[in-house]
């Protein structure tokens, strides 16, 4: 098939928002303190802020994935009252302010919260400002992201394979696993890599709820919100490391959505 031309009217504009998302990219890459990369890489500080982001975003993931991917066959195989909205809310977070998010999460979490005060006269469990606390802020924005993903997922896969499975004498728990879930990693796998690099990326909900703690609560992006004001070079570094794994995620990304 023959690629159309496209109109000098939309190249202009295209150019532009090109521009837009470039131009920022090749000032950071600019500044970056290329003499001392080296060091700056295997200083404490971000050696701490990754490893700590890792650990979080990483646990946000498999949290999310827990409890997201049921959600999402819940929302795409049935029917129930309020399920519109039920997607509606599942999509809050996504378009919430990061801050607003975390206060609210503060507010039902934190020692003084309805939610977190019971937890923790059950467990002795404490969320507030504590690694814990900021693994539950980066679940809270980042879930929605697996939970679309997974849903399109389970709406495509054709069921006739699940139903064939049924007359084989193949139970309900069965078929998820051996051939549900099969059929829709494609789409877990996206959600799930989506997920993970916004719980990578989160600070507001973050910082508000869980606080910047070096060492408990100070990730990446936390991390390069302090050194801004103190180490600006530090803070380049960091933020290349998130703009490379971003890179990374949305180049491997970019043939399962959106073809060549």
């Amino acid at each position: 098939m023959r690629r159309a031309r496209p109109p000098v009217g939309l190249i202009i504009p295209a150019v532009l928002a090109l521009g837009l998302i470039v131009v920022p990219l090749i000032g950071l890459i600019q500044r970056a303190p290329w003499s001392s990369l080296r060091n700056q890489l295997s200083s404490h500080a971000v050696r701490q802020a990754l490893s700590l982001s890792l650990r979080c975003s990483l646990s946000a993931v498999a949290l999310s994935v827990v409890l997201g991917v049921p959600l999402a066959w819940i929302l795409a195989r049935t029917r129930f009252p309020g399920r519109r909205l039920v997607r509606a809310l599942v999509t809050v977070p996504m378009v919430l302010p990061p801050v607003v998010g975390g206060v609210a999460l503060l507010y039902a979490f934190g020692r003084r919260g309805f939610a977190g005060h019971l937890l923790e006269r059950l467990t002795g469990i404490t969320l507030a400002f504590t690694t814990k606390g900021a693994i539950l802020a980066e679940t809270f924005v980042a879930m929605p992201f697996l939970v679309i993903v997974a849903e399109a997922g389970f709406r495509q896969i054709d069921i006739r394979y699940e139903e064939a499975a049924a007359t084989l004498g193949a139970g309900p728990w069965r078929r998820f696993w051996r051939v549900t879930i099969p059929l829709v990693f494609p789409s877990l796998a996206a959600g799930a890599a989506l997920a993970w690099a916004r719980a990578l990326g989160e600070f507001g909900a973050t910082i508000t709820f869980a606080g910047n703690l070096q060492g408990r609560t100070q990730t990446m992006p936390l991390a390069v919100y302090v050194a801004l004001e103190t180490t600006p070079d530090l803070a380049i570094v960091m933020s290349l490391i998130l703009l490379a794994i971003s890179l990374v995620i949305l180049v491997a990304l970019r043939d399962r959505w959106l073809g060549p």
